[in-house]
């Protein structure tokens, strides 16, 4: 028996080898795989090598670049020399400072009039880890997270990483307005938890009031009919980046089951810094069991605290925002010229991101054209709706204003 045993060990283990599981395949392929996004702003530079960078119109990754205000470089500045090192660059709870989590929690009271408690709120390195540590608390396998077409290409990462299935319910083309009839069909007995995100990337476009008074009701009614709760998950990295006169619904005030997700990183101009918060509403069904399981997530990724100097330097900081109208001017410059020019698009109302229709059914093959042009356009197709193209204007105005002959010379050469 042994050397049976011993024989089909043998083969197993060569059959082991000879599959070469060195490595997590589902993980070698998230990291094989290549963001078109990242191959575009790639290609970008080493165009800009050879012709010059002011020779090269590239929209394509969304990097905030508006001043960072002075108050947050002051801030850090005076921690760094007035705050023992020992103190200032030492572990917090994983949850965060308490300190910082009551500022947060009072900030949002004070703001949005709106529930909050520092024992419901978990800092983060951003909105990003804050999405995956919700998702992996609320989600168990075959659980459905509804996301609303177009959308953050990470949510389906996020979402099947925590063992859910990614549902993708598509926006309205005429004004990227949320499909409630679409949105009916797609929840079952299996939906966990909605994404919004708002504005939204890739559109600018902002969720109104009424849109949220609807989709409370709609969420309210599936889980009266099945008697289990549905959470709304707001990703908020934009939400201080609106223009003149908008402003962002707070989602808990309409949907007592809401988990925002927020981040310091576009409204700071700190995207490589990495700070934001999960806030979870007081309101919401098993509000205490949430917060324990996104800290059991926080474990299970990894994430020991977010960066002490940046918990401080924000909880002092709160409310404070970059200059918008560099966004503004860019958007109304943009927007103004395309259309003028015959293209398609929705008016952006926040965010720093135009989806255009492409002049051809197929974005990448359009995305392709544009190059032609020294145009860097990322195809609609990464965010799950074909046909158009992201537009990522937080670049100076200088190269907004010296592309639009390029955007012109490109809808002629469609027209011939």
């Amino acid at each position: 028996m042994r050397i049976v045993a011993s024989g089909l060990q043998e083969v197993f283990m060569k059959n082991y080898v000879n599959e070469k599981n060195y490595v997590n395949e589902k993980m070698k392929r998230l990291g094989a795989h290549r963001s078109v996004i990242r191959e575009l702003f790639e290609y970008a530079n080493k165009r800009r090598a050879e012709i010059g960078d002011e020779n090269v119109f590239d929209f394509s990754i969304g990097n905030p670049s508006a001043p960072t205000p002075a108050a947050i470089t002051d801030e850090m500045l005076t921690l760094l020399k007035n705050t023992p090192p020992e103190r200032l660059h030492a572990y917090t709870s994983a949850q965060g400072a308490q300190l910082v989590r009551e500022k947060i929690a009072d900030y949002i009271q004070n703001t949005f009039h709106s529930p909050a408690s520092k024992d419901l709120i978990y800092v983060t390195c951003g909105a990003s880890a804050g999405l995956a540590v919700s998702l992996s608390a609320l989600l168990n396998d075959g659980d459905e997270a509804i996301v609303f077409a177009p959308f953050f290409p990470e949510y389906k990462v996020f979402i099947e990483g925590a063992g859910g299935k990614m549902v993708s319910v598509k926006c309205k083309a005429t004004d990227f307005s949320i499909d409630f009839e679409a949105l009916s069909r797609a929840l079952t007995p299996k939906t966990k938890v909605v994404i919004i995100n708002s504005p939204n990337n890739p559109t600018g476009k902002v969720i109104s009031a009424k849109e949220l008074e609807k989709l409370s009701e709609l969420l309210s009614a599936h889980e009266e009919k099945y008697g289990m709760p549905v959470y709304l998950l707001a990703d908020e990295p934009y939400r201080e980046i609106v223009f003149a006169g908008v402003s962002v619904p707070y989602a808990p005030l309409y949907y007592k089951n809401t988990i925002v997700c927020y981040s310091f990183s576009k409204s700071l101009t700190l995207p490589g810094e990495r700070i934001g918060y999960v806030s979870i509403s007081p309101e919401s069904e098993n509000a205490r069991d949430i917060f324990d399981a996104v800290c059991g997530a926080g474990r299970q990724h990894g994430y020991v605290c977010a960066p002490s100097l940046l918990q401080y330097t924000i909880a002092n900081c709160l409310g404070t925002a970059s200059d918008m109208s560099f966004y503004e001017n860019n958007r109304d410059l943009l927007y103004n010229a395309l259309t003028a020019y015959g293209y398609e698009c929705c008016r952006p109302e926040g965010a720093f991101y135009l989806f255009m229709k492409a002049l051809e059914p197929d974005a990448a093959k359009f995305s392709e054209r544009a190059k032609k042009h020294e145009l860097i356009l990322v195809p609609g197709d990464d965010f799950y709706y074909p046909g158009y193209v992201r537009i990522s204007y937080c670049v100076p105005h200088s190269r907004v204003k010296n592309s639009l002959p390029a955007f012109e010379a490109l809808m002629r050469e469609y027209k011939k």
